[in-house]
């Protein structure tokens, strides 16, 4: 491979790494840094409340505390369960009642 040429990452037959410029080093450590940072964080709240972390990393994605079930009352979305509203909706009809109690007109609103 010529010196000229510009190399890409695992580009090389030993897998190694090869970063164009600084940035992109730093950018990429720290984004590795950040997710073992997040599952050795989540790892140790498991392993806080009993549960057995047999692969740590396992935690990179997820939460220790999530059953991962959709349809669970805990870790699904609340607006199915108790039928809360998002904070857009919220700020709508707070706008819209504030709207309509300054004008006064009932027909309006």
């Amino acid at each position: 491979m010529a010196e000229t040429e510009e190399r890409y990452l695992y580009d090389l037959p030993n897998k190694e790494i090869v970063m164009s410029d600084e940035l992109q080093r730093d950018q990429h450590s720290t984004r590795r840094h950040k997710t073992e940072v997040k599952a050795k964080r989540q790892a140790a709240i498991a392993k806080t409340h009993g549960i057995d972390v047999k692969s740590p990393h396992k935690y990179a994605k997820t939460h220790a505390l999530t059953c991962g079930n959709a349809n669970c009352v805990m870790c699904g979305n609340p607006r199915k369960f108790f039928g809360e509203r998002t904070i857009q909706e919220k700020r709508f009809y707070q706008q819209d009642q504030e709207e309509c109690g300054q004008d006064g007109n009932a027909a309006d609103c």
